[in-house]
């Protein structure tokens, strides 16, 4: 019987979204398994989960599946964590930086050094991530394959990522490289996606969408330009007071010093 190590402090969780086929998820558990990843999330899987094709096909990954979550959506799976990577061969609009799995793997071990965890989404097995789930996704990761031939399958880049992860913590320095002078440690993906949505229906309100038929290309380019600002958690909630006092929402009453009630908003107060 396998006899796996302990599971690495936090470790990258890896997202597959809408998986098609129990037998895909269940060989990706297997390659997370070769590297030391056990935090597997589902979103959506077409053949429902817990799954008995997923077991056969781990060969022996039952701690993995023992431990994976599922989830609705992909802003639900990933709302624990600090930065996100989506993996896609293909151009987008939506501007992101690439970077392959070995830049990724030592950023992922710079940001556990600091306490913030990272995952990995990985689409459809055939037609790959969408652009609204692209456009929660921090960098892009792409493998250095043939352009003749670029299609892999689902456990083949789970497993080439799982490589260059578990390769990254033979470095000398076993927490990876360290976050560049002055970097913060990213607000967690549930705060950023709040944000998100305070904005947008801020922008709503005063009829900024126009015309409506380009509102969700529109979000997604602002999504996008935030997300390359790494806002710290401390950030965001300074967002989150600018928007909603540019909202002019009143607060709830308070006593002044001298007595006096007033629905005026404090120099200290951030988002409600």
């Amino acid at each position: 019987m396998p006899n796996p190590s302990p599971p690495t402090p936090l470790s990258p969780a890896i997202v597959l979204v809408a998986p098609q086929l129990g037998e895909n998820v269940g060989t990706a558990a297997r390659a997370m398994a070769n590297f030391g990843l056990d935090d597997l999330r589902l979103v959506n899987p077409r053949e429902g989960w817990p799954n008995e094709k997923a077991r056969a096909a781990a060969s022996g990954a039952d701690h993995v599946l023992e431990r994976v979550s599922t989830f609705t959506s992909v802003a639900e799976a990933i709302a624990d964590l600090g930065f996100i990577y989506a993996t896609t061969a293909r151009m987008r609009e939506v501007a992101k930086p690439v970077v392959g799995p070995r830049e990724a793997a030592f950023h992922i071990r710079a940001l556990a050094a600091k306490g913030s965890r990272a995952g990995v989404l990985f689409g459809p097995e055939r037609a790959g991530l969408n652009n609204e789930d692209l456009s929660l996704a921090d960098e892009i990761l792409t493998f250095p394959v043939d352009p003749g031939f670029a299609s892999i399958n689902l456990a083949q880049a789970v497993l080439l990522f799982g490589y260059e992860w578990r390769l990254a913590g033979f470095a000398p320095d076993e927490s990876g490289l360290p976050l560049a002078e002055g970097r913060p440690v990213p607000a967690p993906k549930e705060d950023l996606i709040r944000l998100f949505e305070h904005l947008e229906s801020a922008l709503d309100a005063t009829g900024f969408f126009r015309p409506p038929e380009k509102r969700p290309h529109t979000v997604e380019s602002l999504r996008a330009m935030l997300q390359r600002a790494g806002f710290s958690e401390q950030e965001v909630r300074t967002l989150r007071g600018v928007v909603t006092a540019l909202e002019k929402r009143p607060t709830r009453p308070r006593v002044l010093p001298d007595g006096t009630v007033t629905t005026g908003r404090g120099m200290d107060e951030g988002a409600e």
